[in-house]
């Protein structure tokens, strides 16, 4: 499945889902895994996980104003977003979720400020 992908500033891989199909193959990949996930905490924004498994501080922003970007919050508000990170190891997947959906069991906050997001285009 093809995937969209962001490159950091200091040459980091990120790997975002286009849809709730390609975001749940994305994510079943990183499952039980160390490596950073993001995702809006409104729902509409692709899955975004950064390859490289001890990112820079820049990289987690970089990586979250890009996710922010994608999303539908950002699509109708053009306002301040806020974006969940967490690790594959905190992320589940019950029977009955629809397509694309995933359980989190514990995230932080990260609120990606306008002109972050405006620099990423």
């Amino acid at each position: 499945m093809k995937f969209r992908e962001f490159i950091t500033s200091s040459e980091a891989k990120v790997l975002c889902g286009k849809d709730a199909s390609s975001n749940e193959e994305l994510v079943k990949q990183f499952l039980g895994k160390g490596n950073r996930i993001f995702h809006t905490a409104a729902s509409g924004s692709p899955f975004c996980v950064i390859e490289y498994l001890k990112p820079s501080k820049k990289d987690i922003q970089e990586t979250a104003a890009f996710c922010a970007l994608k999303s539908q919050d950002w699509r109708d508000n053009k306002n301040d977003v806020v974006v969940h990170a967490f690790t594959g190891r905190d992320v589940y997947k019950r029977k009955g979720m629809k397509t694309g959906m995933f359980g989190v069991k514990k995230f932080k906050i990260i609120k990606v400020k306008k002109k972050d997001i405006e620099k990423i285009r």
